[in-house]
């Protein structure tokens, strides 16, 4: 996977509460087998009619959003089923960085072990990214994630608590197995000791 340093970009708002991962990636689209292509299908119910035309009024489908790799999202982002589909969604989709005031707990866990920032703000704090971000005053953010810190482009700055192992996950970019892989050498030397020995039944 692609580490994540230092990442700029640009931000949409999604003021709803209790997004759960049916809105994100709607069920009929998770017959794939790749994680890739998942992105045309992220929150394909609010940004489509039944008809399969674009809904402009959507957060993501306004000129402003376009491009984003931000998403400011509201409390308790992620919740419902288990499906790990809904973080490969919003990465294809071009998403890096999602920040709520709260998340369920396995969409939490899935996102980082697939390069996705999760940041918990408080909810106050998310209430003022969001209306100052609806009247205009900013549109784009910086996230350092070796200082820690996510900075918007009108001088708003917060410092964020992250779990030492998954910051170290998305600094290197590493998933479970290359997590495992880190340990090569290791492994290949029990591999070397254990074929040396001879086991009876």
């Amino acid at each position: 996977m692609e580490p994540l340093i230092l990442h700029e970009g640009k931000v949409v708002c999604l003021n709803r509460v209790n997004v759960d991962t049916d809105q994100i990636i709607p069920k009929q689209f998770l017959k794939r087998i790749e994680r890739d292509g998942f992105g045309e299908f992220l929150f394909y119910d609010w940004r489509f009619d039944g008809s399969g035309n674009e809904n402009s009024q959507f957060e993501l489908n306004t000129p402003r959003a376009q491009g984003a790799s931000i998403l400011l999202a509201d409390a308790n982002f992620g919740c419902g089923s288990s499906r790990e589909h809904a973080v490969w969604a919003l990465r294809d989709y071009g998403f890096r960085v999602v920040l709520a005031p709260s998340f369920a707990d396995i969409f939490f866990n899935n996102s980082f072990k697939n390069g996705v920032l999760l940041i918990t703000i408080p909810q106050d704090v998310r209430a003022e990214l969001a209306q100052s971000h609806a009247r205009g005053d900013w549109d784009s953010a910086k996230v350092d994630l070796e200082a820690q810190t996510f900075e918007t482009e009108h001088g708003f700055k917060l410092s964020f608590d992250i779990d030492p192992h998954k910051k170290h996950m998305l600094l290197n970019g590493l998933d479970e197995i290359g997590l495992t892989l880190e340990h090569q050498s290791a492994i290949n030397s029990y591999e070397e000791k254990r074929q040396a020995y001879q086991f009876v039944y």
